[in-house]
């Protein structure tokens, strides 16, 4: 719940850790005591009915906000800690400041919150359960505009993640600024492109 007696209570979750294109988004939110029915994992949702959720939570929340890792600090300082930056950043983000946060995995950020991990939290906590949705539906669509930017990638289907026919486009088309350059599969296109 998002108020543990008088307690504000953050929930936070990222999304695009695995992906070979673009940012990792995080997003925290402070729910109202009610708060939309139906908050899941995001993954569990259909696109529709996340879209939906996520502008109920925009509008119901006290307060959200989302954080993100460009593609160039992922490469630089890795996903996991680029991941747990974004995470920051997002509670950094945030109108009114939280007693509590829950972050969903089983790692915490270096910050001066009060704060707990929690595997499966993006199932079992309401708050993470609403940040993971707004942080899923921001990346996806992020994804689709990147698509019209650079078309031929498959971008809005896949969302970056590394299908074969991602992969196979990037290994015809090249790489893209947009792309992980320290991921296996696109540092090994550019390690066999500088071999020619």
């Amino acid at each position: 719940m998002s108020h543990f007696g008088e307690r504000l209570i953050a929930g936070v979750d990222e999304v695009g850790r695995g992906p070979l294109a673009g940012d990792v988004v995080a997003a925290a939110v402070i729910l109202a005591p009610v708060f939309p029915e139906g908050l899941r994992d995001s993954k569990r949702l259909t696109e529709r009915r996340r879209e939906q959720l996520a502008e109920e939570i925009k509008t119901t929340a006290l307060c959200w906000s989302l954080g993100r890792a460009s593609v160039e600090e992922i490469d630089d300082i890795n996903i996991l800690q680029a991941s747990l930056l974004a995470m920051r950043r997002a509670v950094d983000g945030l109108e009114t400041q939280p007693d509590h946060v829950l972050v969903d995995g089983n790692r915490l950020p270096s910050w001066p919150y009060s704060a707990e991990a929690i595997v499966g939290g993006d199932g079992s906590e309401p708050a993470i359960s609403a940040a993971s949705i707004i942080a899923k539906v921001t990346r996806d669509n992020e994804l689709i505009e990147l698509d019209k930017q650079y078309p031929g990638y498959g971008l809005a289907g896949h969302k970056g993640y590394p299908t074969k026919a991602h992969i196979e486009a990037i290994a015809q088309k090249g790489v893209l600024p947009i792309h992980r350059k320290s991921f296996g599969p696109i540092a090994r296109l550019l390690e066999d492109d500088n071999r020619v």
